[in-house]
């Protein structure tokens, strides 16, 4: 390790040498903010305020240009072309350039195109420019039209007039050249930092939910002890409290071990797994015991009926909330008839929560009954949001193959891949008794759909960049690009 520190003291030192070589780079924010939204997509006192706090390295005239068209449309014509009608002073005096000390962020959310122009004075190569594009796609594809505006200029400052020590390609050739031995003992430090610093989180995570669990450990019994075995949803909540003591002991075991754990060992991978392991245990216990005591108080009605009850609603409640913003999303179908049945049971479903929530309080049915119409309803919402999958697959997809690999994604979403989809345990009556790819929630769906969606993208090779500025162009040559998202 001391021998890593001194090597790593040289490195800094030749680091330092090399840039002091260099000019040094002044921050300076736009001198103009020009912003022609005739998409009307932008917010502008957010977009205003946001871009004028941007830095560059050199003065620079920043212009907006927002405008609808179609997949089909080459968006660089399209900002030729309207600089030439409407801001001439856009071009440089031979009309072959953009003028210098411009920078142009361009967007066309209904084809889904995004471009960058600039002056020769600012110009950056092909990947920077697909880098600047890149740098807002994120946010397009979820139109934060404003937000992704803001983070492709912040990114195009970073890069436009970059100096040349801060530049990926000199760090690229300083750090091959001079510290190719010591590459890899940073790598490995910085890998043993971050580790325990992710090791120490989730410690801490289960920590917090252990400790939890211990408090309440006599309080859970006592639940449990009361809980009707008589009930179908009872005797399933009872089987898992019969394991809880044996897991309780399980998470006290790991609980043990990684408390044992030096500050050197939670910088270790394997110790990683071991401790997320343990915060993973000690989660699902503390959610366990929380549908315990809610079992317990809903099905004997006893004095936390309603919290409990409250509780048990939750999920389908966050599932009618999201319907709407899931129907608004671009390729969402959101005038298709699966789509206005989900809205129909949305509106419909509020009613029922209300009139379950009375008929319960009034003893008109039974905690059992109550249950089994919540899970009705959400059984009844995963075949609406199932219909709905077919609607916007259709809709998106050109061929059966790639509809076969949207469905595959949706399928994928809703069997629950945790790596890949972040599936998590429902701490909830439904959730404990049924698995969880029983219900299709709305998340579960906006996952699914957005990874085909990005997958049909990639294997179209959609995101590719076009420089040239079409057959109206003539000879202009203007350093500019754009891509689709």
């Amino acid at each position: 390790m001391g021998i890593v520190r001194k090597v790593l003291g040289l490195l800094v030192l030749v680091m330092v040498s090399l840039v002091g070589s260099g000019p040094a780079a002044v921050a300076v924010t736009p001198l103009e903010i020009v912003v022609e939204d005739r998409a009307g997509v932008l917010d502008h006192n957010t977009l205003r305020p946001a871009v004028q706090a941007i830095h560059f390295y050199q003065p620079t005239k920043v212009a907006v240009y927002t405008y609808n068209g179609s997949a089909a449309d080459n968006l660089n014509e399209e900002v030729l072309r309207f600089a030439r009608a409407e801001h001439p002073e856009w071009i440089s005096g031979d009309g072959q350039k953009w003028a210098n000390g411009l920078f142009i962020f361009a967007l066309d959310p209904v084809g889904r195109h995004v471009g960058t122009y600039m002056g020769e004075d600012r110009k950056v190569s092909l990947e920077q420019r697909e880098d600047i594009q890149n740098a807002a796609k994120d946010l397009l594809r979820d139109a934060q039209w404003t937000e992704g505006t803001i983070a492709g200029i912040q990114r195009g400052a970073e890069l436009i007039n970059q100096p040349w020590y801060q530049s990926t390609a000199f760090l690229v050739t300083a750090w091959t050249t001079v510290v190719v031995a010591v590459a890899g003992a940073a790598a490995w430090l910085i890998v043993r930092w971050r580790t325990r610093v992710s090791s120490r989180r989730e410690l801490a995570r289960g920590d917090a939910s252990y400790s939890s669990v211990t408090m309440d450990l006599q309080v859970t019994e006592l639940n449990a002890g009361t809980i009707p075995e008589a009930s179908r949803y009872g005797s399933t909540v009872l089987e898992k409290h019969r394991t809880f003591m044996a897991k309780y002991n399980t998470a006290t075991g790991l609980a043990n071990q990684v408390h044992a754990l030096s500050s050197r060992g939670l910088s270790r991978r394997p110790n990683l797994k071991l401790v997320r392991g343990y915060a993973d245990a000690a989660a699902e216990l503390d959610a366990l015991d929380d549908v315990i005591a809610d079992t317990n108080a809903l099905l004997n009605q006893g004095s936390a009926w309603a919290p409990a009850w409250d509780r048990q609603l939750a999920p389908f409640r966050a599932d009618l909330a999201a319907i709407e913003q899931m129907l608004s999303k671009r390729n969402a179908e959101g005038d298709s008839a699966t789509a206005a049945a989900l809205r129909s049971f949305r509106d419909q479903s509020h009613s029922d929560i209300e009139r379950w929530t009375a008929e319960l309080s009034d003893g008109s049915i039974t905690p059992e009954t109550a249950l089994d119409r919540l899970r009705d309803a959400r059984t009844h919402l995963s075949e609406l949001l199932k219909n709905h999958a077919d609607t916007v697959i259709d809709g998106f997809a050109k061929n059966e193959k790639e509809a076969s690999l949207m469905r595959q994604e949706m399928e994928s979403a809703q069997a629950g891949s945790r790596a890949k989809y972040g599936r998590t345990y429902e701490p909830s009556i439904l959730g404990t008794v049924y698995p969880a790819y029983y219900f299709f929630s709305v998340p579960t769906f906006n996952s699914g759909f957005n990874t085909g969606v990005s997958s049909v993208s990639t294997a179209r090779g959609g995101g590719g960049s076009t420089t040239g500025y079409g057959g109206s162009g003539g000879s202009f040559s203007g350093s500019g690009s754009s891509s689709s998202f």
